[in-house]
């Protein structure tokens, strides 16, 4: 197979990169990447090589990247769904502990008071302002069932509390891995309306950005405790800061630091530490790795957040055609009799659509002429052919 070049824009775990094949290598400039592993920088403002073909995140969140750009570059942009969801679990029950107890407060107490001679007998007369409750029998309602959902879930579950989960895209496979002890609602209003605590687990969108404002924390009981450890956006800080201020809300436990949250009474807020294991690193790097390289290689496509999933395994005969397209009418009868005029038999072929693209893998069994691709971008709404030849 051909070589390739992997341009890091962070630190990318040792365990992920051994991961590539013979034949990839990385390389100090993006100008000669075939693909880019990214973390958190900022690609926004980044113009892309023609020769670049794929961005694989490693972790869940892209919004560093420029997803309607990458897509009309023919750029595919892959996630690393769930490769962090026990990072980020882990951290939420630490954040449900949090929120029931002021561990805080009194470990900082303790610092504070590090000179007293007698520090051991004024901490018994202190330890009544830390005083908190315990997490069995209090309902949790779990707001989003993904990866991370379901796992906390399941955790709250063996802390013996009562769990209600809301998600109305729960998948199959989210469903089997549930506890059956989790409760389902259609209607996020019972999980405001019943829970003590309530974590938050979705994706970041236009339909979820803020969605946990004024409204949303008027529903819920008085003295609810909130975790947030997905996205900042997911909350309206200033309603929460009312709530806590006006003691609605109990307690507010967050992973993302901004000039509100900060300033916020009851409030624990933490430095984005949810994925900042290095289990969870080497765990994203080597899902992104492995993502890159079959999309590279093969021209397979699993977790992208731009294109659609499109799998047909190691291609068995002469080469393998790949071709992003746009999602109109009559593209795939264009793509077919364009190889039927040329005398090339289609041995398989896999297309799907998502949004407004559309991806192709066609496997041919004759050779092909040497200006397939480019007669093939003549096609109007074709974004970006690649040709893999296997014999």
């Amino acid at each position: 197979m051909k070589d390739r070049k992997i341009f890091c824009l962070n630190n990318i775990s040792e365990v992920g990169l051994r991961n590539f094949r013979p034949g990839y290598e990385l390389t100090d400039t993006i100008d000669e990447a075939a693909g880019v592993l990214v973390r958190s920088a900022d690609m926004k403002n980044m113009q892309f090589p023609p020769e670049l073909r794929a961005i694989a995140r490693a972790g869940a969140g892209v919004n560093n990247i420029p997803l309607e750009r990458c897509s009309e570059e023919g750029i595919v942009v892959f996630n690393t769904p769930g490769a962090n969801a026990n990072s980020v679990k882990e951290l939420t029950i630490a954040g449900l502990l949090l929120a029931a107890r002021d561990i805080i407060g009194g470990a900082i107490w303790v610092k504070d008071n590090a000179d007293d001679e007698n520090i051991g007998k004024a901490a018994e007369k202190a330890k009544k302002a830390f005083a908190g409750n315990e997490l069995t029998n209090k309902k949790l309602g779990v707001i989003g069932l993904g990866a991370i959902g379901v796992q906390v879930a399941n955790t709250a579950v063996d802390l013996h509390m009562d769990v209600l989960g809301y998600d109305p895209y729960l998948s199959v496979d989210a469903a089997w891995s549930l506890s059956r002890a989790t409760h389902i609602t259609r209607n996020l209003d019972d999980i405001y309306a019943q829970c003590d605590y309530i974590t938050i687990h979705v994706p970041c969108n236009d339909s979820t950005k803020g969605m946990i404002g004024a409204e949303a924390i008027a529903k819920m009981k008085d003295g609810v405790r909130f975790l947030n450890f997905a996205r900042d956006a997911l909350v309206d800080e200033k309603a929460m800061g009312e709530a806590l201020e006006s003691g609605k809300v109990r307690a507010y436990v967050t992973d993302f630091s901004n000039p509100l949250s900060v300033k916020m009474k009851n409030a624990v807020v933490l430095p984005h530490l949810g994925a900042s294991t290095e289990e969870a690193e080497d765990n994203c790097a080597v899902m992104a790795v492995r993502e890159l390289q079959d999309y590279l290689d093969n021209g397979n496509i699993r977790n992208s957040v731009n294109y659609p999933s499109v799998d047909a395994g190691i291609c068995q005969t002469v080469a393998r055609v790949a071709i992003l397209h746009r999602n109109i009418p009559n593209m795939l009868s264009q793509i077919t009799s364009f190889f039927g005029s040329n005398g090339l038999n289609i041995d398989n072929l896999a297309s799907k659509s998502r949004g407004d693209y559309e991806y192709t893998l066609l496997d041919i069994t004759a050779p092909m002429p040497h200006d397939t691709v480019e007669r093939l971008k003549e096609i109007e709404g074709v974004l970006r052919v690649r040709r893999l030849l296997y014999k």
